[in-house]
């Protein structure tokens, strides 16, 4: 049923905001012998701060980003040739359903955070994906 799942994760806070839906992830890849796609979206550089920081920054940032993916691939419990790992930057929820459309993601797992009354009024990435998601979006609570 699932054969591409894409898991959108935040390098900041892997064990509250990224294990769960890769728990996920993983009992969907056994289950339906899935492949899956972790991605991060890299913020874009404001204006004001690319003149204080190197001119390499986002190229470092893009390195290290793909650096700790890494890693979070490896210690996902996946076996390896059926995880794979992409580093996009731009807009959080414009990101993920660009690499879901790009992979032709049948699922995207994410974890998000309980709702409170700031994403009610502001909405938030994980809402924004389940309203433009031409696939299945499963939301798995934080």
């Amino acid at each position: 049923m699932f054969k591409s799942i894409l898991v959108p994760i935040d390098l900041a806070d892997t064990d509250h905001l990224a294990k769960p839906a890769i728990s996920v992830a993983a009992t969907l890849v056994n289950t339906w012998k899935s492949t899956v796609r972790l991605l991060y979206v890299l913020p874009m550089t404001s204006a004001t701060l690319a003149e204080y920081v190197p001119t390499d920054f986002d190229a470092q940032q893009r390195q290290t980003s793909e650096e700790a993916l890494a890693i979070v691939a490896r210690e996902s419990g996946i076996e390896p040739s059926r995880i794979s790992i992409v580093v996009r930057q731009g807009g959080i929820y414009h990101e993920i359903l660009e690499e879901a459309a790009a992979i032709r993601a049948d699922l995207i797992a994410m974890t998000s955070h309980r709702p409170a009354m700031r994403t009610y009024l502001l909405g938030s990435n994980a809402s924004h994906v389940v309203r433009y998601a031409k696939c299945s979006v499963l939301v798995v609570r934080h």
